[in-house]
């Protein structure tokens, strides 16, 4: 999966004297550096990037960038990244916006464009979640067990589509670090292709099955905890996010069905008294419907809504009714100036055998990565992993951002 699409802004609202009080530094009495400071350097500039940064009303990054995934092959992507916070008090959450334009070597568009905007106090959070993809990728399990034979889960077949996802949410502070709300949800895929040269027999039960296009459009009713500071570089805290989507025809969906997402995240010091974090992050992408999802809409490896899930395989290698996810991360710094970090992670996935019995066995992924701080202020890494899973699965995957 091609994650590092993701632009990250940091933003500020009233000029506070620190634009980011909540940085955090390896090392006490080190001087922190960041992509921007070796910038600085080379180019024999003389005034330091702390000293600007710090006074601006707005950091941001802009990153052009060459990369190689499993999923879009090599890539060129720009990207940025802004964080601001709408006052500077103590408990004030970060506001950033993320946005990217990718073209691949498998001639895939993508641009993303993410917004998580906290007001004064956290009172609300809006949250805006866009996405275009001109995307031609592998799927893997079409037709489920009606054509096993012909069509079976270990198989890659070739699907060209376009899609567009519009996800609009508002929630509102209830209780601190407590939030209910909902937004509107709208996804289509359309142009929809198989492109593999194949039998006859075989095109013909793809194709029927996948059809030319998918539409669902409906609401999103959502509570969320979240007592984090820092949602781009977590360090502590816990988040939890639950949201019920139900379809219906008469807001445009092409039939009525619905899901719930169930997000838990989990930060802890280790050891206490270091900058190092163990991670914990659990999923549950459920079916809640008796009428199952449009094919491309059903649960499936690396289509949670930051496309970070499973690492170690290719997106949407598995794919299912339901999905269950959970990943532990360890991540640690390599320099004192907190300009190098590393993590090692692990992760497990299961899916309703809908479409293949081998589902009901646990997939496992596992990998190693490096961190190259792009923003000391907003703790803004580029996040390098490569991941391996089962049946000789393995590659590169890459991020602006924590993965979660």
């Amino acid at each position: 999966m091609f994650s590092y699409y993701h632009l990250s802004f940091s933003l500020h609202g009233p000029k506070p004297a620190n634009p980011f009080p909540i940085r955090h530094f390896p090392q006490e009495g080190v001087q922190q550096k960041d992509v921007v400071d070796i910038l600085h350097r080379i180019l024999h500039k003389k005034n330091n990037g702390d000293t600007i940064r710090a006074g601006k009303k707005f950091n941001w990054s802009l990153i052009p960038a060459a990369g190689y995934t499993l999923q879009t092959g090599f890539a060129g992507v720009v990207s940025g990244n802004i964080g601001f916070y709408q006052q500077n008090s103590k408990g004030q959450k970060i506001s950033n916006i993320t946005t990217s334009y990718t073209y691949s070597q498998y001639k895939q568009t993508i641009f993303p464009l993410y917004a998580n905007i906290w007001t004064r106090e956290n009172k609300i959070n809006f949250i805006s979640d866009f996405k275009y993809l001109n995307y031609p990728s592998e799927v893997y399990g079409l037709g489920g067990k009606r054509i096993s034979i012909e069509a079976n889960s270990n198989t890659a077949y070739t699907v060209n589509f376009k899609y567009i996802k519009l996800h609009q949410s508002i929630m509102f502070k209830a209780l601190k670090d407590f939030y209910v709300g909902g937004g509107i949800y709208y996804d289509q895929f359309w142009s929809i292709k198989i492109t593999d040269s194949l039998g006859k027999r075989i095109n013909h039960i793809l194709s029927r099955d996948l059809k030319t296009s998918e539409r669902a459009s409906g609401l999103a009713v959502k509570a969320l905890y979240d007592n984090r500071l820092n949602q781009i570089n977590p360090q502590n805290g816990e988040y939890l996010s639950i949201t019920y989507r139900p379809n219906f025809t008469f807001l445009g969906s092409q039939s009525n069905w619905s899901s719930l997402q169930i997000d838990a995240r989990k930060y802890v010091r280790f050891p206490a008294n270091s900058e190092n974090t163990l991670a914990f992050w659990g999923f549950a992408w459920l079916t809640t419907s008796k009428t199952i999802p449009p094919y491309l809409m059903l649960p499936s490896t690396g289509w949670d809504d930051q496309n970070n899930m499973g690492r170690g395989y290719i997106q949407s290698r598995f794919r299912g009714k339901n999905m269950y996810y959970y990943e532990n991360e360890y991540r640690f710094g390599i320099t004192r100036n907190g300009l190098l970090g590393g993590v090692v992670f692990a992760n497990v996935q299961s899916f309703s055998a809908d479409l293949s019995d081998e589902y009901k066995k646990l997939l496992f992924g596992y990998g190693v990565g490096l961190r190259i701080k792009l923003n000391k202020h907003s703790s803004t890494n580029l996040a390098i992993d490569y991941g391996f899973g089962q049946n000789n699965s393995h590659g590169f995957f890459a991020n602006i951002g924590e993965v979660f």
